[in-house]
């Protein structure tokens, strides 16, 4: 296993809307689409955003399912991502301008210094921000 050259690639997660989930990472943090593909035969698509190519950066894999219409279970074992911030305080602010809800609002974590705060995506997944 030591000579291995291990990357970590992407996290995916599901999504009921892609456009929307496409325009919430787009907006809010600056993510650029790399790549969608649509696979018919599947019915799904999919969709990789991040902050740079691929070969360099570790990505986000949105997988929107064509025939799923209810919204999805995200389970009691999931986290969240965690994004990088410059100013997190303004940085909330402008989200909360944007009708964004900030579930725990910036501050110091428990038991540490580190200034965090968090956020759900349109989906209700967990976004932790992190003072940079």
């Amino acid at each position: 296993m030591g000579s291995n050259n291990f990357k970590y690639l992407h996290t995916m997660m599901r999504v009921n809307d892609l456009d929307e989930s496409i325009n919430f990472y787009s907006k809010m943090f600056g993510m650029q689409l790399l790549r969608k593909s649509d696979y018919p035969d599947g019915k799904f698509t999919l969709a990789f955003l991040g902050y740079g190519n691929e070969e360099n950066n570790t990505v986000l894999e949105l997988t929107y399912n064509w025939d799923q219409k209810e919204k999805y279970k995200l389970g009691n074992a999931w986290g969240h991502i965690a994004i990088g911030v410059e100013n997190i305080y303004d940085f909330c602010e402008e989200l909360e301008k944007n009708n964004i809800v900030i579930t725990r609002k910036p501050g110091p974590m428990k038991h540490g210094n580190t200034v965090i705060a968090f956020l759900e995506d349109p989906n209700g997944y967990q976004i932790e921000l992190i003072q940079k």
